[in-house]
């Protein structure tokens, strides 16, 4: 395998979704040496209107927001990642109506819903779980860390 596969290999292989925790070994809490040590360099580093620290990684299809008011920890990641899973299934070019009844399963069940421009946005607060569909297929996922009963962040890490 030369080194161009066998880093797109990698970027496929953990793309876990652990709802209030992050995807796979990167948990909400995080700082950016601490993703840093495990994904490497971010193929692009930018801040954001609101001065948090955005990291991109482009084979994984994967940004990751590092809040600023929170001393830059990991609160946020997308990604748009064909492979990535949401209790054990694959959710990113599957209709709504296939994966809802997982969601449901797994006792998340209470979505808002927001249309822009004909793209549909499922949100679920508990969990802090973005679903946006277009044209019928899921596209992105986008997950948060979670709040505590202290109206705090659940931090993980």
């Amino acid at each position: 395998m030369n080194p161009d596969e066998n880093r797109d290999f990698l970027a496929q292989i953990l793309m876990e979704i652990k709802l209030k925790y992050g995807i796979d070994n990167l948990l909400f809490g995080m700082k950016e040496q601490d993703v840093t040590k495990i994904l490497g360099k971010p193929d692009t580093q930018y801040k954001d209107e609101e001065e948090n620290v955005v990291f991109m990684y482009n084979t994984r299809k994967l940004r990751l927001i590092f809040y600023k008011e929170e001393a830059y920890r990991l609160g946020y990641m997308t990604t748009t990642n064909p492979v990535v899973k949401l209790f054990n299934t694959t959710i990113i070019g599957k209709n709504w109506s296939d994966v809802f009844p997982v969601l449901e399963k797994n006792k998340v069940k209470s979505f808002e819903t927001d249309t822009v421009e004909g793209m549909m946005s499922y949100f679920n607060e508990e969990n802090w779980v973005f679903v946006h569909v277009d044209y019928n297929e899921i596209v992105k996922i986008e997950v948060g860390a979670v709040f505590s009963d202290k109206d705090e962040f659940d931090w993980k890490f």
